[in-house]
């Protein structure tokens, strides 16, 4: 069976990496990007502009395309997140609800990237377990154990096929840098290449995993 996939968030740091894989493993035929701001102008493939709280908007897509898979990776990063916190719920739960309410009545399978922004200053830090602590103190981060419980809720209630995995720090080259907070590994090449210096603002010791972004695009 051809799969027919709407990609939400194709521009942004995973999405710039996932949507050629997924062109090159299903066609760029079969791949549909829903963009909505900072489109590149040499994109090749379907494009559809959108925004993902409209949920007629995406109801119109699936019935467009006949959709199989969403990969739903438009959000609010960390940083943008608490510059304006009502946005960042607004955008990462109404849409996220919006998506798995489609997906039900359609039959869709979804993926949805969580984030270890779930994690707070409690949790512990070594050796972490699945179930532990999640206190954030990001609207990001609670956005993701929300939308967590609620992907959870879909597949226990009505038996949705939506899977997610929390993802580190992932480290890549193809889209600009945005507001997540581990994206400062990214920052310091960019700073390095137009600046020639980077300011970091994390301490020496600190730690933060990571992960190269073709080894989680690749292991999907």
């Amino acid at each position: 069976m051809t799969q027919k996939i709407l990609v939400t968030g194709p521009f942004g740091l995973v999405g710039s990496n996932l949507v050629p894989e997924l062109q090159k493993r299903h066609g760029k035929e079969n791949i549909i990007a829903l963009g909505h701001r900072n489109i590149p102008a040499d994109f090749e493939g379907i494009l559809e502009k959108g925004d993902i709280q409209d949920e007629e908007c995406i109801a119109r897509l699936i019935e467009k395309y006949k959709i199989t898979q969403i990969y739903h990776l438009a959000s609010l990063m960390s940083a943008a997140g608490e510059k304006n916190p009502s946005l960042a719920w607004n955008v990462n739960m109404t849409g996220l609800k919006n998506i798995l309410n489609l997906a039900k009545e359609n039959k869709i399978k979804v993926f949805w990237p969580s984030s270890i922004a779930v994690f707070g200053p409690n949790t512990p830090k070594q050796n972490t377990p699945q179930h532990t602590i999640l206190e954030p103190n990001t609207m990001y981060g609670i956005t993701k154990i929300a939308g967590e419980l609620l992907c959870q809720y879909y597949y226990l209630k009505y038996g949705l096929d939506v899977r997610s995995l929390r993802y580190p720090g992932l480290i890549s080259y193809k889209a600009k840098p945005g507001d997540g907070t581990t994206e400062y590994a990214i920052w310091a090449f960019y700073g390095a290449i137009t600046d020639k210096k980077y300011v970091c603002y994390l301490k020496q010791d600190a730690i933060l995993p990571m992960m190269y972004m073709d080894d989680a695009i690749t292991e999907h």
